[in-house]
């Protein structure tokens, strides 16, 4: 029986996020260590019998298609993170609706199969976002965070101001495979000039993610909890030695699974029908 399902989800960003931002080779070449780890990752999820979510941006899949053929011949799946990690939000509705068309074909292209999730680039959505991916065909996100441990249907419609009361609107087809701040290793370990500071030690994180897994575990029997690394990130060897210690914490529990996102979200669609 499992008692807990683990989403380990990769944002494979690559170079996308730094070509955005900067001309300077050092900054951009940190995006290269991530084809390094990308390797070293899927070596370790094969040792644990472990499936996982790779987010990948369009710019991502072109500049690496043998590692993308890597990830997906190993039995993973590939997921929509954009074409080269823009922020929705800095987008207009014709904007954003251009990128995500083709970053859908891109990784169709690349990868053989049309990608049914999406994961904002750094979670942050546009007031369109929701309506472009329902349009599109996207079956589920990992974007939100409204919940820690069961997924959810997305709703269309919220309105809100600071004078007036919050009104929810009207739940929808799309699954949210919810995500959080301190489950993700980007802002605990990297360093990012006057944005995050980094430098976490991998035992002050390892006692974080383990903490939230225990609890799921012990008092949500059943739940659902998304873990969110970057290859160029994780895949530095101290924190790859985390994540295979808390990998084995978690085989050892008994009742854990490791699943990819999209088979999670379906079974959890079909137990949960769409709601009127």
């Amino acid at each position: 029986m499992t008692r807990l399902t683990v989403c380990l989800s990769f944002d494979f960003d690559a170079m996308s996020p730094w070509v955005r931002r900067t001309s300077n080779p050092s900054a951009i070449s940190r995006g290269e260590f991530g084809a390094v780890a990308v390797p070293r990752i899927l070596d370790l999820l094969a040792e644990y019998d472990a499936a996982a979510t790779f987010f990948t941006p369009g710019h991502t899949a072109l500049a690496y298609p043998s590692l993308m053929e890597r990830i997906v011949g190993a039995g993973h799946e590939v997921a929509h993170h954009g074409w080269v990690h823009e922020n929705p939000e800095e987008l207009s509705r014709d904007e954003e609706e251009r990128v995500l068309v083709r970053g859908i074909e891109v990784l169709a292209s690349v990868c053989g199969s049309r990608p049914v999730g999406w994961r904002s680039p750094a979670w942050a959505m546009s007031p369109n976002s929701v309506e472009l991916l329902l349009a599109h065909g996207f079956a589920y996100d990992s974007s939100l965070m409204g919940h820690d441990s069961s997924p959810y249907r997305v709703r269309l419609g919220d309105r809100w101001g600071p004078d007036e009361p919050y009104t929810f609107g009207t739940p929808c087809a799309l699954v949210e495979l919810p995500v959080y701040w301190g489950l993700d290793d980007f802002p605990q370990f990297e360093f990012v000039p006057g944005r995050w500071g980094g430098g976490a030690s991998p035992s002050a994180v390892f006692e974080i993610w383990r903490g939230d897994l225990d609890y799921a575990y012990e008092r949500s029997p059943g739940g659902v909890v998304t873990l969110t690394m970057h290859p160029q990130s994780i895949g530095r060897g101290h924190r790859m030695l985390m994540l295979e210690r808390l990998l084995a914490h978690l085989r050892a529990k008994g009742g854990v699974a490791f699943e990819r996102m999209d088979r999670v979200a379906a079974r959890w669609d079909a137990a949960n029908p769409e709601l009127p």
